[in-house]
């Protein structure tokens, strides 16, 4: 994360989960504001770049969407080297998927960088009739591990902006930057 000239904010953000719990359309929803019901998978990791004015500061977001199909998780740490802060999404619809998470977190605890934000993030809240993980139990987990939280839906905005904004004015109100 750097500080350039006086107001202006860029920060290393990567995203981490497994395959299918709606990374991409995140990202794709917060930076070009679109929504497809059919998102190839990411192959290796895709780069999106998305400036974010907030009343203190800029923030320049370089966001490395990671791919997450097991035979490219040895990639991961290529990405989350240096990252700023790192989103680790789950599908609530998906126990497994909330396992896999719990395992990046612990990855990124023993091999990231100390001052990581961490936020896990519940996508695909639109899909509450099919849920396998209670909000509870997501929010419980993040406590426990210092991590931000909060639930998403790609598909129809809901707290996609939030997300990121949060991210954001954690940065401007951090005494790192």
């Amino acid at each position: 994360m750097a500080r350039t000239g006086n107001k202006s904010i860029q920060a290393k953000l990567v995203l981490l989960g497994d395959m299918g719990t709606g990374k991409t359309s995140l990202v794709l929803r917060f930076v070009k504001g679109q929504f497809f019901d059919f998102q190839e998978s990411t192959i290796g990791a895709a780069f999106f770049t998305q400036i974010l004015s907030l009343n203190e500061a800029t923030v320049k977001f370089d966001i490395w969407d990671t791919a997450g199909q097991e035979r490219y998780h040895s990639l991961a740490p290529m990405y989350y080297r240096g990252a700023a802060a790192a989103l680790v999404v789950y599908d609530i619809s998906s126990m497994d998927s909330f396992v896999r998470a719990k395992k990046w977190v612990q990855e990124l605890q023993r091999q990231g960088n100390p001052t990581l934000v961490m936020m896990l993030v519940a996508n695909k809240a639109d899909l509450e009739t099919k849920r396998e993980v209670a909000t509870e139990e997501g929010e419980r987990y993040a406590q426990e591990n210092g991590l931000l939280f909060i639930e998403t839906s790609a598909k129809t905005a809901q707290n996609v902006n939030e997300l990121f904004y949060e991210i954001g004015n954690f940065f401007v109100r951090s005494p790192m930057c």
